[in-house]
């Protein structure tokens, strides 16, 4: 597995001090715009936020209570949305998955640059949608944090702290990747 992969995960002790330039938000969101899209539509749009501004301001704002005592010490807050349409499952469907491609390819880009990534569905998407203008034929599905993660752990909340000291956990792959039957673990060829 590629190391960038490795150091990916989604910390919540932020540096309230540190910025992330307009350059580095750049590259994260033509990693963004480069992710592949079903069909070519490119349906993703971005709405950015760098701390301090008022677009930053709303975005934290419509965080849901959980997310609001750590993501404002975030450098950026960036809203993804998807292309959307009641009586188009499969445009409801792809613009998901393409947005979930895009987050994963702005995650790496990210790391790369020494930027943590915190993708989050926890937050108000009616008060997202109302404070951008965002038209009816797009969702708000995620607000991607990113920032630098404070050097002393010790001037954290406690909370947020103890959570990102947990170690990285994730199901075997006997328990999620399945060869031949639902329920039968997939093996590598000897």
């Amino acid at each position: 597995m590629h190391e960038l992969i490795e150091e990916r995960w989604s910390a919540r002790g932020y540096d309230p001090d540190a910025t992330i330039s307009t350059e580095e938000i750049t590259d994260i969101l033509e990693a963004g715009r480069w992710a592949p899209t079903w069909g070519r539509i490119q349906p993703v749009r971005f709405v950015v936020g760098l701390r301090g501004d008022e677009t930053f301001g709303q975005l934290a704002a419509a965080l849901n209570r959980g997310n609001k005592g750590w993501a404002p010490s975030a450098g950026a807050l960036i809203l993804l949305c998807t292309s959307d349409a009641a009586d188009d499952a499969k445009l409801h469907d792809y613009g998901a998955v393409d947005l979930g491609l895009a987050v994963a390819q702005m995650s790496i880009q990210a790391v790369s640059m020494g930027i943590n990534p915190h993708p989050m569905a926890g937050f108000d998407a009616s008060a997202a949608r109302a404070a951008f203008d965002v038209p009816a034929d797009k969702r708000p599905m995620v607000i991607l944090a990113l920032g630098r993660l404070a050097d002393d752990p010790t001037l954290l909340d406690p909370d947020v702290a103890d959570r990102d000291s947990q170690p990285r956990e994730r199901l075997p792959l006997s328990e999620i990747a399945f060869a031949g039957r639902w329920g039968e673990p997939f093996t590598a060829a000897k």
